[in-house]
């Protein structure tokens, strides 16, 4: 047993019993690497990724490759949801060197951290144009002992290219022209037959869905909703989402969204749980919100901790096969479904040989979708659906990754609050409360700094703390104002620990950590928003719920600094959109005043929570001199009362839902 079994990651756990001499990422790794003279291999994965597991087993637990990597490197396993700073750092090195990215991702280190060779899974044996692992692993030890300086000169050019900022030129002020010109090339990314932007593999593109919605919501267009239907629809209907236990995975290998790698992500089903409620709010399609129950609920019932946090992910894989647990054959659909059999058969397009196998273990059967993207399941496929789902219960589950991560789960209170608010679910408002609870009380050290990881001594990130920022504000507008106490510490240690005081935007890592080859800053909305983008959409709407508008500054510099690259490449700045959006854009302040629970005040609520209003911050609550936005503010008549305003000015006070709605629409239209 090497020296990860007493790991908080599951990931390196999995590899506790390799034959590889695995050390966790740290100082000992690298003074070993410099008393031995050698380089350190650094392999980063996650415990619910497939490829990882195949090159684990086709390398990392053989013997004869063990003792390769033992005597020519250290070697150092690295969770890359544990350490996202290291994570981003060396893929950056992998992107420059091969042009692509993803994981298990593979890279060779100096003793100073600094990469000279990398790339990510490598087979066991030479094929398909690639080299074996073990020729690898031979050829950069080759050229480290007897090319030394090649290495040294490859290293530098490779850290240099680590330490590229955003270019000035890149910079420019934040316009209703620039967001068209987005808007323009959304429209050109988009796939028209199947939903999407771009062709396969595939990735839902949650927080580009909900651009579309706002821009929906403003221009009421037709080839708008086209987009946003198609591609809500396609993926709904696909294998990508759980037809029978409900949630989504990470990816299509296709272009339908029919095979999946089966992965189920926290923070994808929190993502898209919102993009299927804007959907919802946008079109009131109620398949839309059939979705939103559904990916809550699987995340309630399958990703829930016992003290109200959620878990990190589920594995692809099960008994040693990929999509195993997942998949199923034409006989025992007709032995589950029975009389009705026919029905489930075409609905799904089951087929005798099934349509996906497992390259490696040669295991068939069939991903479930439907064949009609547009439709809402019959009643007889519903009922069957509810004994699939009871017969799928006695299976081997897939590996859980029972991680409690902050950002993801500042992620999911996000889409649980606002999605609680929106449909009057008073239950996902408690789940989202506990989480909140959860991670202020157990990522909270005594001395207030947060931790990216339960049961962990890792320090949170930015993107941890700009996600919590993002969520207690949901909060504050869903729950209750007072969550702004807790918005405004977490807003000002955001910018204590990470901001740039060149006024360049978030680095990754703070100012009190440990300091890689690197000091990294997060710009692109990848699988999750982006640190920056999480910040710069944090502080403005801090500012408006607060009135204090010293948290303006650094997130207006951070979307003036990337206002070219967002234009021109807007699917890998979706979330930052919505902060450009909130620049350009009047602000628009609601607020409820009037007991909370009052029947009255709540059907106000409800007006906001009900409609889509880009750019809008919301409180309720009683008069409070604490939260500018209702202080000063009187219930007119001694009922509760709404007031809407833009730019500082406040149109007439109203105490009837129908009349805010009114004016709420005005306010959508521009009126």
């Amino acid at each position: 047993m090497n020296r990860l079994a007493d790991s908080t990651s599951p990931y390196l756990r999995q590899h506790a019993d390799n034959p590889v001499e695995w050390l966790p990422w740290g100082d000992e790794a690298f003074a070993r690497a410099r008393e031995r003279d050698v380089p350190i291999f650094l392999s980063v994965g996650y415990s619910s990724c497939h490829w990882c597991h195949v090159m684990a087993h086709e390398s990392f637990e053989d013997a004869e490759t063990a003792a390769l990597m033992n005597r020519l490197f250290v070697n150092v396993k690295v969770d890359r949801e544990e350490r996202p700073d290291v994570d981003a750092v060396y893929m950056q090195a992998v992107q420059t060197l091969t042009g692509r990215g993803g994981w298990p991702m593979s890279v060779w280190l100096d003793a100073d951290g600094r990469p000279f060779y990398a790339g990510t899974y490598f087979p066991a044996s030479d094929g398909h144009g690639m080299p074996s692992f073990r020729r690898v692993c031979a050829a950069v030890a080759e050229a480290w002992h007897d090319r030394r300086d090649d290495v040294a000169a490859q290293s530098e050019q490779l850290t240099a290219a680590l330490t590229e900022e955003i270019p000035a030129s890149a910079g420019g002020p934040v316009t209703t022209e620039l967001l068209a010109e987005a808007y323009a090339n959304v429209k050109a990314a988009f796939e028209p037959h199947f939903g999407g932007f771009g062709h396969a593999p595939k990735f839902p593109a949650a927080m580009t869905i909900a651009f579309l919605c706002r821009a929906h919501a403003r221009s009421g267009a037709a080839d708008t909703l086209e987009m946003i239907t198609t591609t809500l629809d396609h993926m709904a209907a696909g294998g990508i989402h759980d037809q029978v236990g409900g949630g989504f995975a990470r990816y299509s290998t296709d272009e339908q969204w029919t095979v999946p790698h089966f992965e189920k992500m926290l923070y994808d089903n929190a993502l898209l749980t919102r993009a299927y409620l804007q959907g919802y709010l946008t079109t009131g399609d109620p398949r839309y919100r059939a979705v939103v129950d559904d990916i809550v609920g699987y995340v309630l019932r399958d990703l829930r901790h016992g003290d109200g946090a959620f878990l990190s992910a589920e594995d692809a894989d099960s008994e040693g096969v990929e999509g195993k647990f997942y998949c199923w054959s034409i006989d025992e659909i007709r032995e589950v479904a029975g009389a009705d059999a026919d029905a489930v058969i075409a609905w799904y397009g089951v087929t005798a040989e099934g349509n996906f196998a497992d390259p490696h273990t040669g295991f068939r059967g069939n991903v479930l979708r439907s064949v009609d993207p547009g439709a809402a399941a019959p009643p007889v496929v519903e009922a069957v659906r509810a004994r699939l789902f009871e017969r799928r219960t006695r299976r081997v589950r897939p590996g859980l990754d029972d991680k409690v991560l902050l950002e993801w789960n500042a992620l999911m209170v996000a889409a649980l609050a606002e999605a609680g608010a929106a449909l009057g679910r008073s239950d996902w408002i408690d789940a989202a409360r506990a989480a909140t609870a959860f991670v202020l009380r157990e990522l909270r050290r005594d001395d207030g700094r947060l931790l990216r990881s339960w049961r962990s001594p890792h320090l949170a990130f930015a993107t941890d703390y700009a996600a919590l920022l993002e969520a207690l504000c949901t909060m504050a507008e869903a729950d209750d104002v007072a969550w702004l106490d807790d918005a405004r510490w977490v807003g000002d240690e955001l910018i204590r620990l990470f901001h740039d005081p060149d006024g360049r935007g978030f680095f990754t890592v703070g100012r009190d950590a440990e300091q890689l080859v690197v000091r990294a800053k997060d710009w692109f909305d990848n699988a999750t928003p982006s640190a920056n983008s999480l910040a710069a959409n944090g502080l403005l709407r801090l500012a408006a719920l607060t009135g204090e508008t010293r948290y303006e500054a650094p997130a207006v510099e951070v979307v003036e600094m990337l206002a070219r690259p967002m234009a021109h490449r807007p699917t890998g700045f979706a979330h930052l959109l919505a902060a450009a959006e909130r620049i350009v854009g009047p602000p628009v302040e609601i607020a409820i005043v009037g007991p909370p629970g009052d029947p009255r005040t709540e059907a106000l609520r409800r007006e906001v929570t009900t409609r889509l209003v880009p750019g809008a911050v919301s409180v309720c609550g009683p008069p409070d001199a604490r939260t500018p936005l209702l202080r000063g503010r009187e219930l007119a008549g001694g009922v509760p009362t709404a007031y809407v305003c833009e730019r500082y000015a406040c149109r007439a006070p109203v105490t009837d839902p129908e009349a805010l709605g009114a004016q709420l629409d005005a306010v959508i239209r521009g009126d």
